[in-house]
C-alpha cells in the first residue's frame, strides 16, 4: 500500500505540474493577445485623432472658400450694377446728343463724346465682373473638394471609433472575435483615412 500511495502522490504532483504548465501557456497567450489588443487600440486612437484634425481642417477650408465665393459674387454683382449704370448714362447721353437741334452741334458733340467714354468704361467693368465670376466658380470648386475630403476623414474617424469600442468590449469580455471585428473596422478606417489624403 505505501507504494500505491507514493505512486498516487507522484501522479497527482505530475498532473498539478501539467495543469500549471497548461494554465501558464494559456496565460501567456492571453497576455500576448491583450498586448496586441492594446497596441491595435492605441494605433487606431492615434489615427482617429489625426483623421479628426484633418476633417476639421478641411471643414474650415471649405467654409473659407465659400465665404470667398460669396464675397466675390457680391463684388461681381456690384460690377454688373456699375456696368449697367455706365450703359444707361451712355445711352441717355447718346440719345440727348442726337435730339439736339443743329444750332447746338458743339453741345451734341460733347454729349456724344461723353456717351462714348461711358461705353468704353463698360469694357473694363465687364472684364472685371467676368473675372470675379470666374473666381466665384473656382472658390466653389475648391470648397466642394474640401467638403468631400472632410466627409472621407469624418467617415474614417467614425470607423476608428467603432473599432476602438469593439476592441474595448473584446478586452472586457475576453472575446477574440470582437477583437478581429474591431481590427476589420480599423482596417476600414485606415482605407478611408488613406483615401482622404490621396483623393
Amino acid at each position: 500500500m505505501p507504494e500505491e500511495s507514493l505512486e498516487a502522490t507522484e501522479i497527482k504532483e505530475k498532473l498539478d505540474e501539467a495543469i500549471e504548465r497548461l494554465e501558464g501557456g494559456e496565460a501567456a497567450r492571453n497576455v500576448r493577445w491583450m498586448l496586441y489588443l492594446s497596441l491595435a487600440t492605441a494605433l487606431m486612437a492615434v489615427f482617429a485623432a489625426i483623421a479628426s484634425l484633418e476633417a476639421g481642417a478641411h471643414s474650415n477650408e471649405a467654409i473659407f472658400e465659400k465665404n470667398e465665393a460669396v464675397l466675390r459674387q457680391s463684388q461681381a454683382s456690384d460690377q454688373w450694377s456699375y456696368f449697367q449704370a455706365k450703359g444707361l448714362k451712355s445711352t441717355f447721353l447718346s440719345a440727348q446728343s442726337q435730339s439736339l437741334p443743329q444750332t447746338s452741334s458743339e453741345l451734341a458733340q460733347r454729349l456724344a463724346q461723353a456717351a462714348e467714354h461711358f461705353a468704353s468704361e463698360q469694357v473694363d467693368i465687364e472684364r472685371k465682373a467676368r473675372e470675379l465670376e470666374k473666381d466665384v466658380t473656382e472658390s466653389n470648386k475648391r470648397a466642394t473638394l474640401h467638403i468631400d475630403k472632410h466627409h472621407r476623414f469624418a467617415l474614417s474617424v467614425t470607423a476608428f471609433q467603432v473599432a476602438i469600442a469593439l476592441c474595448a468590449i473584446a478586452a472586457l469580455t475576453r472575446r477574440q472575435f470582437l477583437f478581429w471585428l474591431g481590427l476589420a473596422g480599423g482596417l476600414l478606417g485606415a482605407v478611408l483615412f488613406t483615401i482622404g489624403f490621396v483623393l
